[in-house]
Formats: C-alpha cells, structure tokens, sequence
C-alpha cells in the first residue's frame, strides 16, 4: 500500500467519526424536548427513534370509503354553517368591505378573508373618510402583496361599477347622463362619473357647430353607440337621441304645415342666395330677397349661424317637401306709406347705395330707393358720373320731385337745394346786352361760353364772322379762352341763350356791296382751286368765287390747271350774296398755260395769239349758263368735303 492511499482512508475515518459525533449530538438535543398532553404532563420525545411511528394507523382503500360514508352523515345544518364560514373571494373582482379601522396611511377593510385589507389613504383625498362599521364597495387588487397585505381599492371599484353600468346601457340603448369636461381634438371629453368617455364632433349637434367652447360644464343626456372592451373605450352621441326627437317633430310639422303659418326657426346654414333654416326636424330656405324689404349684398348683413328667428311660411310644395320663407313679409310693405311721409318738394336724408352712368339710387328707408338723376345733381356742373359728385356709402340730402305708387319710383334732385341760377337770367343777361365768358366747350355747330355758374350760352357757327365760311369753331376760339359776346336770344323756360360774335361789329355787307359793284374788275390770291371753281381771298376780307361752270365746257380742266394758290387772279363781279358772305366773280385775263419749249416753237404764233386775246365769257344773263347759286352750292359743298 502506497504512502497516497494510506493517507487517504485515514481522512476517511476522521469523516466518519465526526458525522457519529453530530448524530449523537443532535439525538441528545431532540431528546431533551418536551411534548405536553391532555393532561399536562411533560413527556420527552425521542423523534430519532425507529420506532415511533408504531401507533400510527395504517387504511386500507376499503376502509377509506366507509370513512367517506360516515362523512356523508353529517347533518346539512352543520354543512351550510361551515360553508358560510368560508368567504368565496377571488382577486380582481368588486366585493364589500367592512370599515375596521384606518390611520395615517390607509383604511382598514374586514373583506371575510384570512387577512384584512387594506385601501390606500389617497384614494380619499377631498372625501370623507368613511365611519368605522360601514360597508363600502372596494375592488381586490391583490389578495396579498410582498408584505403579506391585501391590498383593495375604492377607484377601480367605482370605475368597474361605471364601466359595467355603462356596458350594460349599450346592449339595451338606454341613455346616460354626462358632463362635458373639456374639448380635445376631434371632439369632446364626457365625465360620467369615474369613466371619462369620448363625444365626436359630429355627434354634438344635429346642426354643424360652430362653438364647441360654449357646451364645456354642460350636462346633456347621450346615447351609448360603441363600447372598446378590450381598450376600456367608450364613445357617446347625442345627434342619435336629437335625430330621433326631430324626426317625429318633421312629420307632425309637414302634416300641419300651411301658407302663412309664422314658425320658429334656427339659422342652419348661410349661402350667397339665402339661409336655411332648421323649423325642427325639416329645413325652409329663406332667400336673399326675401330676407328684408330693402337692398341686402349678402344675407351674413342680417342674419347670424345658430340665431333663432320667426319666419314666414310663403310656400310649399307637398310633393318635394320644400318650404320657402320669408321674413320681410312680417312686416308692411313700405312703400304704403310712401306718398304720404315723402310729398314733392319734401328733403330727406338717404344713403348712396347703388351707382348707374346715368344717376345714383339713395335708400329712404329699407325698401324705398329714389333715383337721381345726372341732370338733377348740379346747376353749374355738366356732370358725366355720379362719382363725379357723389360716392358709395355717403349720406345725402336730396330733395323729392316726384313719387309714382305705381312703378314705385321717386325721382330725386341734389341740384334743388341750391338756388337756380337760371331764376334772375333775364334781368342779368337782357337781350342786345354785350357780357365776357369763358370758352367751355367747342361743337362741330359752335362754342359753349359759360356767362355764370350754372348760365352758358351758344355762339353758333354762323355767328362767328360776318365774312367768312366758318366750318368748325375751333379755327376761330379755343377752350377757356375769354371772349366777349352778345345776347341774341333768351329762353328762361328752355334754359338756352343765344350768343354772338360777330354781332360785336358793324354788319359790312352794306359796304361790301358798294365796293363790290356788278362789272367792276377786282383781285386776289388764290386761296382754293376746286372741281367746282376757284377761290380768290379779295380786299375788306371778303372772299370771291369763280364757278368753274362759268368756264368753257371744252377747255374747262386745263383753264382750272392754270390757277395755282398763293398767285394772283383777276375776276369781274358779277354778284355780291351776304347771306352766302360770297362775291361772285367771272374769269378774266385767265393766266396763260404751261407748255414744252418744243411745243412752244411750233406754235410760237398760236402761243401769242392766245397770250394777247382774253377768252370771252359768256354772260351770265345768257340761257346757257347756269343758275350761279347752284354753281355756289356746289363750290361750298366741295370744300366741305375737301376739308
């Protein structure tokens, strides 16, 4: 045997001995504890010893069941005072707690079970605790905790309460009440009793809302419509409870209905051409013209979103089911009155409230508009615009000049309020008097010269010179310049006076006539050469004519061509017309033609002849020539349409 083994059993034996040492050590020490009987005398055990088990009693299966048997006849008074006096409880469930007690931390609970349990202080924060010996419903949270505790609490047990409730009124579609709490996004927060449950938008109302604010604090009854069990969600609505109240109000409200009924309503909806109105369960539509008797833009002027207001019922169609209503119609046409608030020549104040190129329309009063016209806002002013004198939104006086019930028309006038001054006229401006003006406007027919404020007069055109063919004014005046005229004519009634320049001067036809005298020979430059005959400027500012059919037909052209404006040309008077302001003239000493120097040489003795001899003219008293005031005619209507 090796040194290694040897050591090895040794320690072996040391093992052995020690483990003998403790069992005897232990077989002393459970010796010596006592056991006490019936009768009190102590009796020391011997628990390691083999046979203490001796008066154990061993069954058999057989004899088991006669013990179950024996069982059997207990009597069932017995059976159901035990059962009572063992609580079924089970966690997370509501049961009912007796108040035992509470401290600074929590309240006391007798629950029936082995433990008491326990709800925490806080869940009574801003309530009354509740007395000693009360029973209060509480919720099992926990049937013991790491301290041994069971724990309950007063929360869950109201919340589960209200969440059952709740559910319960969802299977049956009972309604609820609830208070909204706040606003959140998409709708509204209800608070019924410990759930908080959620109020779509859209659920609010039957009508659109337009301020969710106003309904936060309010109590309202709702209707359960869906139940999350699984997220512990509730959703309410109250549309479903006003839809079916309105819908038994539609039908007794179109069953009753009639024209001329005055209902209640409320402003449902508001567009360009009307309001909807909400009559309970069926909507009428009040349109833009029927919502006053007056000019309304847009009915948003008169009529607000939700506000509440009577109307008429002016229409219906049964078949459609459509209400049309008015609200106007509450109330007289104004226009039955109008003759007698506003007789002729009375002053009202209105508001410009439309504008026209030919006037502008004032509000009266709601309904009743009276026109003025362009012509009847100033004395002075030749007005194009109402702008010009009025603007949108202004408040006016104006005066009535006529009222027709029938058309429902009034005619206005700003212009009446201030003093005509076509009144004093006549005495002011006395025919043959002379008087300065200003130059104001310039026609084909003649100038407007304004003699005062709100006076003008004319100068025609044939006024203006006593010699001279005058085609348009502006070859004589300008605008705004100053000139000085005579009064020709007056008409206060018309409101025309009639001016004159050339009535500022001596008529000089008298004269001109004698200067001018048949036969006599004068001269002149050649100011026009017209198709119809030629036109010579002549002394004393006087013009001369020479009608080209006074020429020889044959040579009639080429003698026209010969006369070239701005040279001189020589003629015989023949006649003197003032009214024409014309001196009639035959050609003499016509100027000679134009020709090549080839042509010239071969008729060298023909050039002379014709250069020597004048052309005899015809007389004018001869039956060939023609009527010289047809020939005069002709003449003024080329020029006229030469220039």
């Amino acid at each position: 045997m090796t040194d290694e083994k040897v050591e090895i059993k040794e320690k072996i034996e040391k093992v052995e001995a020690s483990v003998t040492e403790v069992k005897e050590e232990e077989k002393q020490d459970l010796s010596s504890l006592p056991e006490i009987e019936d009768n009190g005398e102590v009796i020391v055990i011997d628990y390691l010893d083999d046979n203490l088990f001796d008066d154990v009693v061993e069954l058999s299966i057989d004899q088991m069941r006669e013990d179950e048997k024996a069982e059997d006849k207990v009597s069932s008074d017995i059976l159901e005072q035990y059962n009572q006096s063992i609580s079924d409880i089970a966690q997370h469930q509501i049961i009912q707690g007796r108040v035992i007690g509470h401290n600074e931390k929590e309240i006391i609970f007798d629950i029936g079970f082995k433990s008491e349990g326990i709800v925490h202080r806080s869940e009574y924060a801003g309530m009354e605790i509740p007395e000693i010996g009360e029973m209060v419903e509480v919720y099992l949270e926990k049937m013991e905790d790491e301290n041994g505790q069971t724990i309950l609490s007063r929360e869950k047990a109201e919340w589960l309460g209200t969440w059952n409730r709740l559910t319960d009124l969802y299977e049956s579609g009972e309604t609820i009440v609830g208070k909204i709490v706040r606003r959140i996004k998409g709708g509204m927060v209800v608070e019924i009793d410990s759930i908080q449950a959620f109020l779509p938008g859209s659920q609010l109302d039957v009508h659109p809302v337009q301020d969710f604010d106003q309904y936060i604090g309010q109590e309202m009854e709702f209707k359960v419509v869906k139940v999350n069990r699984l997220r512990k969600n509730i959703v309410l609505s109250r549309k479903a409870l006003l839809e079916d109240s309105l819908k038994e109000q539609r039908e007794s409200l179109l069953q009753d209905i009639e024209v001329g009924q005055i209902l209640e309503g409320r402003a449902k909806n508001i567009t360009d051409f009307g309001v909807f109105i909400d009559l309970g369960g069926v909507d009428g539509l009040l349109h833009i013209t029927d919502l006053s008797w007056g000019r309304v833009n847009h009915p948003s002027e008169l009529v607000k979103v939700g506000e509440t207001l009577n109307v008429k019922v002016i229409d219906y169609d049964s078949e459609r089911k459509r209400i049309s209503l008015g609200l106007k119609q509450l109330t007289p046409h104004p226009w039955e009155s109008v003759p007698e608030k506003y007789p002729v020549d009375t002053i009202i104040n209105g508001k410009v409230v439309s504008m026209t190129n030919y006037g502008a329309f004032l509000e009266i009063e709601k309904g009743v508009e009276g026109l003025v016209h362009i012509s009847e806002m100033s004395w002075v002013h030749n007005i194009h615009h109402p702008s010009e004198v009025v603007k949108l939104g202004d408040n006016i006086e104006a005066k009535v000049l006529s009222v027709n019930s029938e058309e429902r028309k009034i005619a206005l006038g700003f212009k009446q309020l201030q003093p005509d001054p076509w009144e004093s006229v006549e005495e002011k401006f006395p025919i043959g008097s002379i008087h300065k003006g200003v130059v104001r406007n310039l026609t084909q027919f003649g100038a407007f010269v304004e003699l005062a404020k709100g006076v003008d007069g004319l100068i025609h055109v044939s006024d203006l010179s006593w010699t001279k063919v005058v085609k348009h004014p502006r070859d004589f005046l300008k605008r705004d310049e100053e000139v000085e005229v005579k009064i020709l004519d007056l008409s206060k009634e018309s409101r025309r006076i009639s001016l004159g320049l050339r009535q500022l001067t001596e008529d000089p036809w008298p004269e001109i006539t004698e200067r001018f005298k048949a036969g006599s020979i004068v001269s002149g430059k050649v100011i026009r050469v017209l198709e119809k005959g030629i036109i010579i400027q002549l002394e004393m500012d006087v013009e001369g004519i020479i009608p080209s059919r006074s020429l020889p037909r044959k040579d009639r052209q080429e003698i026209l061509n010969r006369y070239m404006e701005g040279s001189m040309a020589e003629g015989k008077v023949k006649d003197v017309r003032p009214d024409d302001k014309k001196v009639i003239l035959s050609a003499v000493n016509i100027p000679e033609a134009k020709v090549d120097s080839q042509l010239a040489e071969d008729s060298q003795l023909e050039e002379k002849a014709e250069s020597s001899s004048q052309i005899k003219v015809e007389n004018p008293e001869n039956d060939d020539n023609p009527d010289e005031s047809v020939v005069e005619d002709n003449i003024q209507s080329e020029e006229n349409n030469k220039d």
